[in-house]
């Protein structure tokens, strides 16, 4: 392994020399017929590892499998069946009923957990059932209840219903429209048989239900748990961990045994209920806050290695534009429970915080507002971050004007969601006038047409399209410059006019590259590093800490 070579940057960092290489290993070693082992020179620790991190071979490479968006479609678990069964004994001939009732189908849960930095595992699943419960059995024996599902996402999570199927609700909503009726008030006295509703004694013949009278059918029976759930449509910020994992769909309640239908005139009832439908919903996962700092710069910037300098990460580098082509995450460990944790801080929770999670924005070129380059795609992870890396290549150029040219793109980009976001607005109800012009409050608010009404006002609730997440403004979010390669010559002159750009935007001397009146009002730094040799990179957790605290 060769040394590193260049020069150092001692304008920036005067006791940052990094610790000079011992002499490169031998990659082939002479055979000997000796049987004595070959002693072995161990390189010196975290130095040719640390390099070999940072400059890593292709074969180093880590693939990066992220999402930021899912549709799922729940399905609570569907009820049991009830049991038709008879009690035998030796000496009973023909025993009471014993039945059992059916058992409640699984719940779905959802929990935002740590750890967790993508939806890809809920993207390629478009299903999740709940378990069914099992059905009731003889000598009185309940059915077991289905398996829950417990759906495990990020925090930053945004839960918004797209579409909703309850069975039960339904069946009450026909029954509230029907009451009153005559076929309502015969089926109280008299029931039919329902071959979705009814479970029939499987040792009796057909002819004897040809002119069986059945009770009439139970109410539709909810579980207790539906009390828990969010009220329909569901919109959830799962902003922080959880503790316990929230109901979102409640299992369905199993069917009835046939001894609650026996009565005086039918001690024997042959006839049990099925279990109800479990309930279906489709939400929509969304990630609002991708991570504590987000990189954002041009192709072939250096935010790969910088990853790789600050973290575990193995991204994808190489010294051309665009080697990455989707957000690559990372986690700064700031207390690994070896000693003094680096830094010392506690979130406004209170709870002490003993890491940042940091990603790698894809580069942004010029008129990417336009969805040029990787798109719009990619500048919407940037608004996901709570705290903005601008990272800047000393080598490339001015890096006044690269900076100007990035805030730029994401002034265009926060004025085209602006607008996006009020069109949408204006077009969420739209109401029709056909026959008159009056209306009634409680027509207006359930969006149905009421019997003496003449107005329609349409609301497309079952859309598959929904609105953009409100975010905060890109401009409002506090940043800081990471000045990278800053071990390049002739780079002093570069860095000591950015400085200079950064006090004049703090002391508000000039305006703000975003032309936005929200703009952060804060300190502003440039941080001089050079993540090919890790050297500068401290200073990088100390700031975002301070700023994600402030």
């Amino acid at each position: 392994m060769a040394h590193l070579q260049g020069p150092r940057i001692p304008f920036l960092y005067l006791c940052l020399a990094p610790p000079r290489l011992g002499r490169p290993l031998r990659l082939c070693s002479r055979r000997h017929q000796s049987t004595e082992p070959t002693p072995q020179v161990q390189p010196p620790i975290g130095t040719l590892s640390h390099a070999s991190h940072l400059s890593p071979p292709p074969t180093d490479y880590g693939r990066t499998i992220f999402a930021d968006k899912a549709t799922v479609t729940l399905s609570a678990g569907s009820g049991g069946h009830g049991c038709v069964s008879f009690l035998r004994e030796k000496y009973i001939e023909a025993g009471p009923a014993n039945g059992g009732d059916g058992g409640s189908g699984g719940s779905i849960y959802i929990q935002a957990v740590r750890g967790e930095t993508s939806l890809h595992k809920l993207a390629r699943r478009s299903h999740l059932r709940a378990g069914r419960g099992k059905n009731g059995q003889g000598k009185s024996k309940g059915g077991t209840r289905g398996e829950d599902v417990l759906v495990q996402v990020p925090a930053g999570t945004v839960v918004r219903e797209v579409s909703r199927h309850d069975p039960i609700a339904e069946e009450e909503e026909t029954r509230r429209l029907e009451e009153g009726s005559e076929e309502i008030a015969n089926s109280e006295t008299r029931g039919t048989w329902r071959r979705d509703k009814w479970v029939l004694y499987p040792a009796s013949m057909p002819s004897e239900y040809a002119t069986a009278e059945f009770p009439p059918l139970p109410r539709p029976r909810k579980s207790n748990l539906m009390m828990a759930q969010p009220e329909p449509p569901i919109a959830l910020d799962l902003s922080e961990p959880m503790e316990k994992p929230m109901l979102l769909a409640a299992g369905a309640m199993g069917g009835l045994g046939n001894p609650h239908f026996v009565t005086s005139a039918n001690r024997r009832p042959k006839f049990a209920t099925r279990g109800e439908a479990g309930m279906s919903v489709t939400v929509e996962l969304e990630l609002k806050l991708l991570a504590d700092m987000g990189f954002v710069g041009m192709p072939n910037a250096g935010k790969s290695t910088l990853l790789r300098a600050l973290s575990r990460s193995r991204a994808r580098v190489g010294d051309w534009a665009f080697t990455t082509l989707q957000p690559n995450m990372g986690t700064l460990v700031l207390d690994n429970s070896r000693g003094r944790p680096q830094v010392q801080v506690n979130r406004a929770s209170g709870e002490p915080r003993t890491q940042i999670s940091i990603a790698d924005i894809p580069g942004l070129i010029p008129d990417a507002h336009l969805d040029k380059g990787l798109g719009l795609g990619f500048l919407r992870h940037v608004e996901r971050a709570q705290v903005l890396a601008f990272v800047i290549d000393l080598s490339a150029g001015d890096a006044v004007e690269a900076l100007n040219t990035l805030w730029k793109e994401l002034g265009e980009f926060e004025t085209l969601r602006g607008m996006e976001t009020n069109m949408q607005t204006e077009t969420r109800v739209v109401e029709w006038k056909a026959f008159g012009n009056s209306t009634s409050s409680a027509s207006a608010c359930d969006g149905t047409l009421a019997k003496r009404d003449e107005n329609i006002i349409i609301e497309p609730s079952g859309s598959k399209s929904l609105s953009a997440l409100p975010m905060a403004p890109i401009s409002s979010k506090p940043w800081f410059v990471v000045a990278t390669k800053a071990d390049v010559e002739d780079t002093q002159a570069n860095f000591a006019k950015l400085q200079a750009y950064l006090t004049a935007l703090t002391r508000g001397t000039v305006d703000h590259p975003s032309k936005k009146k929200n703009s952060w009002k804060g300190r502003l730094v440039a941080i001089p590093v050079s993540a090919i040799r890790g050297e500068g990179v401290e200073r990088i957790p100390e700031w975002t800490v301070g700023l994600l605290d402030d």
